[in-house]
């Protein structure tokens, strides 16, 4: 009941922006505002406030980083690779991390707090953490590679590190990195203020994927969409859970691992596709349909972990 209690409001929020959307109550061009809006501040501020915050010591707990971050790099090769050959780059890239990139933060964290209390926290923020520091940016230098490097392009390596760098995502991360290793606490108006635009981004991303979803664009990728989601919400907590056992890890963080890994599609991975307008009606899809999934199979991971 705890994990139907956080999902179905997920979910019940991507349904009310497609009904407004399908209604005419809300037009679909702003789903575009929505998505940039989500991206360059709300995100940012999320990711300033949430790694700044941990001490650093706390993220860098390499046996829970290689099982739960293993699994995701993993996952990521294997539809990357299935799909680059006979699509391009970027499109192979969003396909990648429509099935690897874990919403964390917003439904794995709150269900292993709810469940498993305080102590669940904190590899739960690691796997943010490592989504934000390893995944987001790998997303990044992929997708810049394709946008400035086509056919007939070359890419200079400065000008691509300066667009990497100077991404939302990527500086936001770095920055918070860096406050959690120089171990200053944030300001408390500081924080009140970031934390508040970081509240914006679950309601404008899962609006925005709702607002931009066509029934014509789910049938379409439909087949698709149920692949990936597969792979989301059973061959990855598989992965996660054989890393888990081969490097031995406590119950409390073999769990918080596989949880993590059989989340929903992150949203933010819409936000991506929305930014570099690469696959969107497909991660719409995948966002909306591992959302729905993830309800009984977490359910199911749940009970077998205990």
């Amino acid at each position: 009941m705890d994990v139907a209690n956080l999902v179905l409001p997920v979910f019940a929020i991507i349904v009310t922006g497609w009904l407004a959307g399908w209604s005419g109550y809300v037009s679909r061009s702003l789903a575009d505002g929505l998505v940039h809006f989500a991206y360059n501040v709300a995100m940012p501020a999320l990711l300033v406030v949430t790694i700044a915050q941990e001490p650093a010591r706390n993220l860098l707990q390499w046996r829970f980083l290689l099982a739960f971050g293993g699994g995701s790099v993993l996952c990521f090769a294997l539809v990357f690779l299935a799909v680059r050959a006979r699509r391009g780059l970027a499109s192979s890239t969003i396909h990648g991390m429509a099935a690897a990139m874990t919403n964390t933060g917003f439904v794995a964290l709150p269900i292993l707090h709810s469940i498993y209390g305080q102590p669940a926290v904190l590899p739960a923020a690691i796997c943010t953490v490592f989504v934000a520091g390893v995944m987001f940016p790998a997303a990044v230098i992929l997708l810049e590679r394709e946008a400035h490097g086509g056919p007939g392009r070359s890419v200079r390596p400065a000008a691509l590190a300066k667009q990497i760098l100077l991404n939302p995502m990527v500086l936001s991360t770095l920055v918070g990195l860096a406050w959690a290793i120089a171990g200053l606490p944030i300001p408390a108006p500081v924080a009140a203020y970031l934390t508040i635009f970081a509240a914006a981004l679950t309601p404008c991303a899962l609006f925005a994927i709702g607002l931009g979803l066509s029934v014509l664009g789910l049938r379409s990728n439909l087949r698709t969409s149920l692949i990936l989601a597969a792979v989301k919400l059973v061959v990855m907590p598989l992965i996660v859970y054989g890393l888990c056992l081969v490097t031995g890890l406590d119950p409390l963080y073999t769990i918080a691992a596989v949880v993590c890994a059989a989340v929903p599609t992150a949203k933010t991975v819409y936000i991506l596709a929305g930014e570099y307008k690469v696959e969107e009606p497909l991660v719409a899809a995948t966002v909306s349909i591992t959302t729905l999934l993830s309800v009984p199979t977490l359910l199911i991971w749940l009970t077998l972990l205990s």
